[in-house]
């Protein structure tokens, strides 16, 4: 729940309350009142220009904090497959096209990788997150889950290629795990558990008020 007493205000860089809630316990835990995207309609999207996931994470977050002089956090995240030497990587959104189509998306990774035998069908989920404020060095930390791209979708669970992505221990994709499976086992929850490891000592470096 929200604490009223806030020293500060973060808004989390996204218009989905769903990731926004998988923040909001670190940072209540902190004094923070998390808003998000939703709360801020005016503001428009910030062109994802870099060359990796840190490289657009923070862009999306420095950008955000000048405009607002406030703490901004942002995630960049998706899909590393390795017989694709890293693709569709930062464009995994938008892989099959801009209109942003999970469905598509699947069919195009499923076509590049028609000839590709199982066990060389190796991935990785990678989320980048970059917590900024104006006057700060940014912080950026990462989380990754490995696996394997599936031959057919597999799960009703999650989106964009949780179907498609294999996990070998648990013997089931990601979108065949619970919300509350993925949210301890997803490459954003390794990268929210490194946030909180770090989260202290970067706050603490910070004596000029919010």
């Amino acid at each position: 729940m929200s604490n009223n007493t806030s020293k500060h205000t973060l808004l989390v860089a996204t218009r989905n309350e769903g990731k926004a809630r998988e923040f909001e316990y670190l940072f209540n835990q902190k004094g923070f009142q998390v808003k998000t995207l939703l709360d801020y309609p005016e503001l428009p999207d910030v062109e994802e220009t870099g060359e990796s996931f840190d490289e657009n994470a923070v862009l999306k977050a420095e950008t955000i904090a000048q405009h607002f002089k406030m703490f901004v956090l942002a995630d960049d995240s998706g899909l590393m497959v390795d017989a694709l030497h890293g693709q569709p990587g930062i464009y995994s959104a938008r892989y099959a096209g801009e209109e942003k189509n999970d469905a598509k998306n699947n069919a195009k990774l499923l076509n590049e990788l028609y000839d590709i035998s199982d066990a060389d069908r190796t991935a990785k989920f990678h989320c980048s997150l970059a917590l900024a404020k104006p006057g700060r060095k940014t912080l950026v930390v990462e989380g990754q889950v490995e696996g394997r791209i599936a031959g057919v979708p597999q799960g009703e669970n999650g989106f964009g290629y949780d179907s498609l992505f294999f996990l070998p221990e648990r013997d089931c994709t990601m979108a065949q795990l619970s919300k509350e499976e993925k949210n301890q086992l997803s490459h954003r929850a390794k990268a929210i558990q490194e946030l909180g490891h770090v989260l202290d000592h970067w706050l603490n470096t910070d004596e000029e008020g919010s």
